[in-house]
């Protein structure tokens, strides 16, 4: 009996010490005896315990079993960890009062959720448990405003690129591959903020985020990847659907949008990307979405564009295109030049440079297949420079050989707004020696409406430099005359869509379109270049309307440059006549 009473005082003894060790600390804590009940609890614990209480919950008290009272507040999950945890450690063994187990979790206390973090280890001498239950709530909420933060848009609140990535990894996994993507790009944006600045800009951005979410269904995501560019996704859609889902958001811009008392309207061009079946990848999904957006674009703006398997190989191409740009593809680029000859007397007065990409494996490029291309990536300035060397360079070797050519050279706009291109052109002609007057500009309709003040000034300054400049395909631009009128312009080419039209109307008797063309040039001092010429036909007309000059497929295709001095050998054997030289030959 008395080796009993001496056990029970030093068990008491030690439960005093341990109780004194529990009330020192900050958190809620209870001692365990070896059944898993509860020994001894701290204050803390108990002023916990009046929470749980008005939450209608039963508090744990000292010898209550202390996992089925937690197990109350915790989830399935939850309560499977902690019981496996607590378990292990009642039950000692080798090693276990060395392995604390510590756990978070989460409990509806008052107005919310608490966290909590779950501390215990085995006091290997008794046998029994310590557990301390820290608040970790605060700590929680901040890591997820980061976690939330760091994946969602600034501006607007919705998930950005990492988050909307993981969302179509999600869909694609849930729904078996029944998920579409659609990428919007909003048109001119850079526009609205440099006129009406950044403030309206982020406004409108955000009723942009705002009207979109308003046209999709609960269990779809829009998000916003940066800049002007959003993206939906539709859960468990096939291709028509989100096609007709892609429509419905493009009207839905066509109420305009308001920001600080300003109306504006905004349109969008959209693409369309639906998952093949057993796709996996989000990364692919957004690259097809984003490669038909940009389809879209190009088609014209405010226009939907559904992927296709076509438009990745273009895409592909596009950077193929770019990567050897950047990495001088210039050394393989060569000119073509084709003939402008005199519809009156049939002598050739100039030829026209056109630029080819000699491609190692796809064979001569024309350059509807990479300038495109060139002008996305800050390339196009570089290469007209190296045309305008090159071309210059030629002409001059010509003239050397006693073949005077006037060399025209096409511009694009780009050229005016680096406001590089006097000096550019004025290089190339103090390097190759060639007259300013054998140089001709060719510009489109479309290049100089885009900024025609600034086109004005440049051009001017060439005029006076004794620089000729043509105003390239006059007839499929929306320029207003005025416009063109006020430009140094020496020659008008009439593109070869009004010579096709000229021909059906006066098939039908309707009257002389091209004359009348023809005669306003003359009226204005302009030189009248006709294109497209291919056919006897299409010459007999550009001669009756009285047309200066004329080029096309009839009089001679593109050539390389060492081509054109024999060309215009067998045209001066023939009489110097190119335009008869040209009817003789078909004959033949």
């Amino acid at each position: 009996m008395d080796e009993r009473h001496r056990t029970e005082d030093r068990t008491a003894a030690e439960l005093q010490k341990l109780s004194a060790v529990l009330e020192a600390l900050p958190p809620a804590t209870v001692l365990l005896d070896g059944d898993g009940r509860i020994a001894s609890v701290n204050r803390p614990w108990t002023r916990q315990g009046e929470i749980v209480r008005q939450a209608g919950l039963r508090p744990g008290l000292v010898g209550d079993d202390y996992l089925a009272v937690l197990s109350q507040h915790l989830s399935p999950e939850d309560r499977r960890v902690v019981s496996a945890g607590i378990g292990e450690l009642l039950a000692g063994g080798p090693g276990v009062a060395d392995r604390p187990f510590i756990h978070d979790y989460s409990r509806e206390l008052g107005s919310g959720s608490v966290w909590f973090r779950m501390q215990a280890a085995r006091v290997e001498a008794s046998g029994q448990v310590v557990v301390t239950h820290t608040d970790i709530t605060e700590r929680v909420r901040d890591q997820q405003a980061l976690a939330w933060q760091a994946s969602h848009d600034d501006l607007t609140g919705l998930p950005n690129r990492a988050r909307l990535l993981e969302l179509i990894g999600e869909a694609l996994e849930d729904g078996a591959g029944r998920a579409a993507l659609l990428f919007l790009d909003l048109d001119g944006f850079k526009t609205v903020n440099d006129s009406l600045g950044h403030d309206v800009g982020d406004e409108l951005l955000r009723q942009v985020g705002g009207r979109l979410a308003e046209q999709v269904r609960p269990v779809d995501a829009v998000g916003r990847l940066g800049a002007d560019q959003f993206l939906v996704l539709a859960r468990d859609c096939d291709t028509a659907e989100a096609a007709a889902l892609a429509f419905r958001l493009q009207n839905s811009f066509s109420r305009p949008f308001h920001a600080q008392g300003i109306s504006v309207p905004l349109s969008a061009s959209i693409g369309v990307a639906t998952a093949q079946p057993g796709a996996e990848r989000a990364h692919q999904l957004l690259s097809d979405a984003d490669t038909a957006a940009f389809a879209a674009k190009g088609a014209g703006r405010d226009r939907v564009n559904v992927f296709s398997p076509g438009l990745r190989e273009a895409a592909r191409w596009r950077l193929e295109v770019a990567s050897r740009l950047r990495d001088g593809a210039v050394d393989e680029f060569v000119v073509h030049y084709q003939p402008l000859v005199r519809v009156d007397t049939g002598a050739i007065e100039g030829v026209e440079a056109l630029l080819r990409w000699q491609h190692p494996e796809r064979g001569l490029l024309t350059p509807d297949a990479f300038l495109s291309v060139a002008e996305e990536t800050g390339q196009l300035i570089p290469i007209t420079r190296w045309l305008l060397g090159e071309t210059t360079r030629q002409a001059a070797e010509w003239a050397e050989q006693g073949l005077p050519l006037r060399m025209s050279v096409n511009i694009s706009a780009r050229h005016f707004s680096a406001e590089t291109l006097v000096r550019d052109v004025r290089v190339a002609l103090h390097d190759s020696g060639l007259a300013p007057d054998n140089l001709v500009l060719e510009l489109t309709e479309t290049s100089v409406a885009e900024d025609p003040s600034r086109a004005e000034d440049q051009l001017s300054v060439l005029q006076n430099f004794g620089v000729r400049v043509a105003i390239d395909d006059f007839g499929t631009g929306w320029s207003s005359l005025a416009q063109l009128l006020a430009l140094p312009i020496g020659t008008l080419k009439i593109d070869r869509s009004l010579l096709t039209a000229a021909a059906r109307l006066a098939s039908d008797g309707t009257g002389p379109v091209l004359a009348a063309i023809v005669s306003l040039a003359r009226t204005l001092g302009i030189r009248s270049v006709a294109e497209g010429v291919e056919t006897a036909e299409h010459l007999q007309m550009v001669r009756d309307a009285g047309c200066d000059l004329a080029q096309g497929y009839l009089l001679a295709r593109p050539m390389p440059a060492s081509d054109i001095p024999r060309w215009a050998s067998q045209v001066l054997a023939a009489g110097g006549d190119s335009c008869a030289f040209a009817l003789q030959s078909r004959g033949r």
